[in-house]
């Protein structure tokens, strides 16, 4: 059993993951100014909550878009597993081909989103990542990743409108009963919650066209299931898609 974490710049996830599958994830926010330490009280803390022995883990693997944390974690994963985990980047085993302009700026998160729907669902296809931003990135049906589109994630979207206009304040995301709102809360919610659906169904729509196929669709991400429900296609939620790719990525650098 590994120990996989996902860092994004707003949540961190992680949990075990065992050959037969997720054992437990959690999601905490993403503190640029906690210590090794302080990260290793949360993940054993979480981590004996959740009935998981942290003796059963045999190694660890990080992926990360925020660089400052990477050794923080890795401290962090020494501390309660004595194991030393693997950083996604260069010098890693994907098992993904990449065809874009500068491969190196790709995101280790879209990587490891890729590598997972690779294993798992139906090529070609599409992930959808709902996190500070929001990735679509397209796979062919060769396996090969042929690039995608980057928007403001929703809660940024919807903290740069609360924090810019004076008379909206922040809200839930919570779909409201219809899409004409009759008071502020509601057109925001409206606005935030179905426009980021209909801009969803839109791009991909886009990107269909392009494609000249209909691809499989999942998503995933902290925000995914308070968004993808009222997209109008069809997707597929996969909220662990992250650490399913992370113990891939683990297995292909053993041995």
């Amino acid at each position: 059993m590994i120990f996989a974490i996902d860092v994004g710049n707003t949540n961190i996830v992680f949990g075990a993951v065992g050959e037969e599958g997720i054992v437990f994830s959690s999601r905490i926010n993403t503190d640029k100014n906690k210590t090794e330490d302080e990260y290793a009280v949360i993940f054993k803390t979480l981590t004996d909550i959740m009935g998981c022995s942290l003796e059963n883990i045999d190694g660890g693997i990080i992926s990360s878009v925020v660089p400052q944390l990477n050794e923080v974690l890795k401290k962090a994963v020494r501390i309660i597993s004595g194991c030393e985990p693997l950083i996604v980047g260069p010098g890693i085993k994907t098992g993904l081909n990449i065809r874009i302009d500068n491969p190196n700026t790709l995101g280790s998160d879209i990587v490891v989103g890729c590598v997972a729907a690779l294993d798992i669902y139906k090529k070609p296809f599409i992930v959808i990542d709902m996190g500070t931003a929001t990735t679509l990135v397209y796979v062919d049906s060769q396996g090969i990743y042929r690039g995608g589109v980057i928007v403001p994630g929703v809660v940024v979207s919807l903290h740069s409108l609360s924090s810019n206009a004076a008379l909206l304040q922040q809200i839930s995301l919570e779909a409201p009963k219809k899409t004409i709102g009759t008071n502020t809360t509601d057109c925001m919610r409206s606005g935030v919650v179905f426009g980021n659906a209909a801009m969803i169904d839109g791009l991909l729509d886009r990107m269909c066209e392009e494609i000249g196929c209909e691809p499989t669709i999942i998503a995933t991400g902290g925000l995914a299931p308070k968004i993808v429900p009222n997209c109008r296609r069809r997707i597929i939620i996969d909220d662990d898609l992250l650490l399913k790719g992370l113990k891939i990525i683990y297995e292909k650098n053993q041995g």
